[in-house]
Protein backbone atom coordinates (compact mmCIF):
# COMPACT_ATOMS: atom_id res chain seq x y z
CA UNK A 1 0.00 0.00 0.00
CA UNK A 2 1.29 3.47 -0.81
CA UNK A 3 2.07 6.19 1.69
CA UNK A 4 -0.73 8.40 0.36
CA UNK A 5 -3.18 5.57 0.95
CA UNK A 6 -2.02 5.23 4.56
CA UNK A 7 -2.56 8.93 5.22
CA UNK A 8 -5.97 8.73 3.53
CA UNK A 9 -6.98 5.81 5.78
CA UNK A 10 -6.02 7.71 8.90
CA UNK A 11 -7.61 10.96 7.69
CA UNK A 12 -10.84 9.12 6.86
CA UNK A 13 -11.14 7.76 10.35
CA UNK A 14 -10.56 11.17 11.85
CA UNK A 15 -13.20 12.72 9.58
CA UNK A 16 -16.02 10.61 11.03
CA UNK A 17 -17.93 12.42 13.74
CA UNK A 18 -20.89 10.95 15.59
CA UNK A 19 -23.34 8.95 13.51
CA UNK A 20 -23.28 11.49 10.69
CA UNK A 21 -20.55 10.49 8.30
CA UNK A 22 -19.26 13.59 6.52
CA UNK A 23 -17.25 12.87 3.37
CA UNK A 24 -13.69 14.14 3.43
CA UNK A 25 -10.95 12.95 1.09
CA UNK A 26 -8.15 15.40 1.78
CA UNK A 27 -5.25 14.75 4.13
CA UNK A 28 -4.31 17.77 6.27
CA UNK A 29 -2.18 20.31 4.42
CA UNK A 30 1.50 20.00 5.06
CA UNK A 31 1.20 16.57 6.70
CA UNK A 32 3.68 14.09 5.34
CA UNK A 33 2.54 10.60 4.49
CA UNK A 34 3.53 8.06 7.17
CA UNK A 35 5.61 5.13 6.00
CA UNK A 36 5.97 1.87 7.91
CA UNK A 37 9.07 3.41 9.51
CA UNK A 38 7.06 6.49 10.54
CA UNK A 39 4.51 4.37 12.41
CA UNK A 40 6.69 3.53 15.37
CA UNK A 41 6.52 3.54 19.13
CA UNK A 42 8.39 6.63 20.29
CA UNK A 43 9.09 7.22 23.98
CA UNK A 44 7.03 10.41 23.79
CA UNK A 45 5.20 11.22 20.53
CA UNK A 46 5.18 14.85 19.41
CA UNK A 47 2.05 16.62 18.09
CA UNK A 48 1.29 15.55 14.52
CA UNK A 49 3.28 12.32 14.84
CA UNK A 50 1.69 8.99 13.90
CA UNK A 51 2.83 6.12 16.09
CA UNK A 52 2.14 2.49 16.86
CA UNK A 53 0.40 2.42 20.23
CA UNK A 54 0.09 -1.35 20.42
CA UNK A 55 -0.18 -4.65 18.61
CA UNK A 56 -2.98 -7.05 19.48
CA UNK A 57 -2.39 -10.31 17.60
CA UNK A 58 -3.47 -9.44 14.02
CA UNK A 59 -4.48 -5.82 14.76
CA UNK A 60 -2.35 -2.72 15.17
CA UNK A 61 -3.49 0.32 17.12
CA UNK A 62 -2.16 3.34 15.25
CA UNK A 63 -2.49 6.78 16.79
CA UNK A 64 -1.96 10.41 15.87
CA UNK A 65 -0.76 12.71 18.67
CA UNK A 66 -2.80 15.93 18.69
CA UNK A 67 -1.68 19.42 19.75
CA UNK A 68 -3.77 19.00 22.92
CA UNK A 69 -1.63 16.02 23.91
CA UNK A 70 -4.52 13.61 23.30
CA UNK A 71 -4.35 10.80 20.75
CA UNK A 72 -6.71 9.88 17.89
CA UNK A 73 -6.43 6.17 17.30
CA UNK A 74 -7.57 3.53 14.83
CA UNK A 75 -7.34 -0.24 14.63
CA UNK A 76 -5.57 -1.30 11.45
CA UNK A 77 -5.22 -4.51 9.46
CA UNK A 78 -3.85 -5.15 5.96
CA UNK A 79 -5.94 -7.73 4.08
CA UNK A 80 -4.05 -10.29 1.96
CA UNK A 81 -5.47 -12.44 -0.83
CA UNK A 82 -4.85 -16.16 -1.35
CA UNK A 83 -1.66 -15.46 -3.31
CA UNK A 84 -0.12 -13.34 -0.55
CA UNK A 85 -0.76 -10.01 -2.26
CA UNK A 86 -1.87 -6.98 -0.21
CA UNK A 87 -5.32 -6.13 -1.55
CA UNK A 88 -7.17 -3.95 0.96
CA UNK A 89 -6.84 -2.08 4.24
CA UNK A 90 -9.35 -1.80 7.06
CA UNK A 91 -9.34 0.84 9.80
CA UNK A 92 -11.78 0.72 12.74
CA UNK A 93 -12.42 3.78 14.91
CA UNK A 94 -14.64 4.63 17.86
CA UNK A 95 -17.67 6.89 17.49
CA UNK A 96 -18.93 9.07 20.37
CA UNK A 97 -22.22 7.91 21.90
CA UNK A 98 -25.55 9.37 20.85
CA UNK A 99 -26.14 7.71 17.50
CA UNK A 100 -27.00 4.23 16.28
CA UNK A 101 -23.38 3.38 15.43
CA UNK A 102 -20.86 2.50 18.13
CA UNK A 103 -17.92 2.23 15.76
CA UNK A 104 -17.04 2.89 12.17
CA UNK A 105 -14.55 1.60 9.67
CA UNK A 106 -13.09 2.61 6.35
CA UNK A 107 -12.14 -0.16 3.97
CA UNK A 108 -10.00 0.68 0.95
CA UNK A 109 -9.96 -1.62 -2.09
CA UNK A 110 -8.10 -1.47 -5.43
CA UNK A 111 -9.16 0.99 -8.13
CA UNK A 112 -10.39 -1.74 -10.46
CA UNK A 113 -13.18 -2.72 -8.06
CA UNK A 114 -16.72 -2.98 -9.45
CA UNK A 115 -18.42 -0.26 -7.42
CA UNK A 116 -22.00 -1.26 -8.28
CA UNK A 117 -21.43 -4.69 -6.69
CA UNK A 118 -20.95 -3.18 -3.20
CA UNK A 119 -18.51 -4.48 -0.63
CA UNK A 120 -19.72 -7.52 1.30
CA UNK A 121 -18.77 -8.44 4.85
CA UNK A 122 -19.73 -11.40 7.01
CA UNK A 123 -18.46 -12.58 10.39
CA UNK A 124 -17.81 -16.32 10.41
CA UNK A 125 -20.92 -17.93 8.86
CA UNK A 126 -23.20 -15.03 9.81
CA UNK A 127 -25.30 -12.67 7.76
CA UNK A 128 -23.65 -11.10 4.71
CA UNK A 129 -23.96 -7.33 4.91
CA UNK A 130 -23.51 -5.06 1.89
CA UNK A 131 -21.88 -1.63 1.99
CA UNK A 132 -21.75 0.87 -0.88
CA UNK A 133 -18.52 2.52 -1.92
CA UNK A 134 -18.35 6.22 -1.05
CA UNK A 135 -15.70 7.42 -3.50
CA UNK A 136 -12.44 6.56 -5.22
CA UNK A 137 -9.14 8.42 -5.27
CA UNK A 138 -6.05 7.70 -7.34
CA UNK A 139 -5.04 5.25 -4.58
CA UNK A 140 -8.18 3.13 -4.18
CA UNK A 141 -11.92 2.96 -3.56
CA UNK A 142 -13.35 3.60 -0.12
CA UNK A 143 -16.33 1.98 1.58
CA UNK A 144 -17.44 3.54 4.85
CA UNK A 145 -19.00 1.18 7.35
CA UNK A 146 -20.91 1.86 10.54
CA UNK A 147 -21.47 -0.79 13.22
CA UNK A 148 -24.11 -1.07 15.93
CA UNK A 149 -23.21 -2.46 19.38
CA UNK A 150 -24.71 -5.80 18.32
CA UNK A 151 -22.49 -5.95 15.24
CA UNK A 152 -19.40 -5.10 17.30
CA UNK A 153 -20.35 -7.97 19.65
CA UNK A 154 -20.29 -10.29 16.60
CA UNK A 155 -16.74 -9.18 15.79
CA UNK A 156 -15.70 -9.82 19.40
CA UNK A 157 -17.16 -13.34 19.35
CA UNK A 158 -15.99 -14.15 15.84
CA UNK A 159 -12.91 -15.82 14.44
CA UNK A 160 -12.76 -14.28 10.97
CA UNK A 161 -14.49 -11.70 8.86
CA UNK A 162 -14.96 -12.44 5.18
CA UNK A 163 -14.63 -9.39 2.94
CA UNK A 164 -15.78 -9.88 -0.65
CA UNK A 165 -15.08 -7.53 -3.53
CA UNK A 166 -15.83 -7.88 -7.25
CA UNK A 167 -13.21 -7.00 -9.88
CA UNK A 168 -14.47 -4.58 -12.54
CA UNK A 169 -12.66 -6.54 -15.25
CA UNK A 170 -14.24 -9.83 -14.14
CA UNK A 171 -17.73 -8.98 -12.83
CA UNK A 172 -18.69 -12.67 -12.71
CA UNK A 173 -15.94 -13.39 -10.18
CA UNK A 174 -15.28 -12.40 -6.58
CA UNK A 175 -12.18 -11.84 -4.49
CA UNK A 176 -12.58 -13.11 -0.93
CA UNK A 177 -10.33 -11.66 1.75
CA UNK A 178 -10.02 -12.88 5.32
CA UNK A 179 -10.05 -10.29 8.08
CA UNK A 180 -8.65 -11.95 11.18
CA UNK A 181 -10.55 -11.20 14.38
CA UNK A 182 -7.74 -12.50 16.57
CA UNK A 183 -6.97 -9.67 18.99
CA UNK A 184 -10.05 -7.67 17.95
CA UNK A 185 -11.57 -7.46 21.44
CA UNK A 186 -8.37 -6.31 23.16
CA UNK A 187 -7.60 -3.78 20.42
CA UNK A 188 -11.18 -2.47 20.41
CA UNK A 189 -11.27 -2.10 24.19
CA UNK A 190 -7.99 -0.17 24.12
CA UNK A 191 -9.28 1.97 21.24
CA UNK A 192 -12.38 2.99 23.23
CA UNK A 193 -10.38 3.60 26.39
CA UNK A 194 -8.03 5.93 24.53
CA UNK A 195 -11.06 7.70 23.05
CA UNK A 196 -12.46 8.21 26.55
CA UNK A 197 -15.55 6.07 25.87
Amino acid sequence: MTNVLKVLCFALGLSFSGAAFAQSTDAPDGESAPTEADVETPSEPTPGQTFLAGTFSDWELRCLRLESGADRCQMYQLLIDGTGQAVAEVNFFAIPPGGPAEAGASLITPLETLLTADLRLAVDLGEIRRYPYSFCTTEGCVARLGFTPEEIAEFKRGVTGKVTIVPALAPDQTVDLTMSLSGFTAAYNDLRTRAGL
